[in-house]
């Protein structure tokens, strides 16, 4: 069973920094790609970034290209997400996922990725 436990969410002033973790453990070895969702309250999840688990590639939604960097420590089973030039509309959850086996979660699709496990999602609120 995967499980994802993000940390390192709270409050910032627009403009600054924050740094999102999410440790991973279970069966990961499957896993197609690992990556940030986040939703806000009353519309659909989106994807923020991922990592494929294929070549590496990175990939990022256009809101926070140039912004935010995602990277992974393979040795801690470790996801980031280094959010930089925070904005008001950056605040939200933001849920770690993986793309793995078939699994009863709620599924979504990004960049050509099915992302079906979950974490229990941490804050982020900036503040104008």
């Amino acid at each position: 069973q995967v499980q994802l436990v993000e940390s390192g969410g709270g409050l910032v002033q627009s403009g600054g920094s924050l740094r999102l973790s999410c440790a991973v453990s279970g069966f990961t070895s499957t896993y197609k790609a690992i990556g940030w969702f986040r939703q806000v309250p009353g519309k659909e999840r989106e994807g923020v970034s991922c990592i494929s688990n294929s070549d590496g590639s990175t990939y990022y939604a256009d809101s926070v290209n140039g912004r935010f960097t995602i990277s992974r420590d393979s040795v801690k089973n470790t996801l980031y997400l280094q959010m930089s030039n925070l904005k008001p509309d950056d605040t939200t959850i933001y849920y770690c996922a993986e793309a793995g086996p078939p699994t009863d979660g709620s599924p979504y699709y990004f960049q050509r990725f099915l992302f079906n496990y979950w974490g229990q999602g941490a804050q982020v609120t900036v503040s104008a």
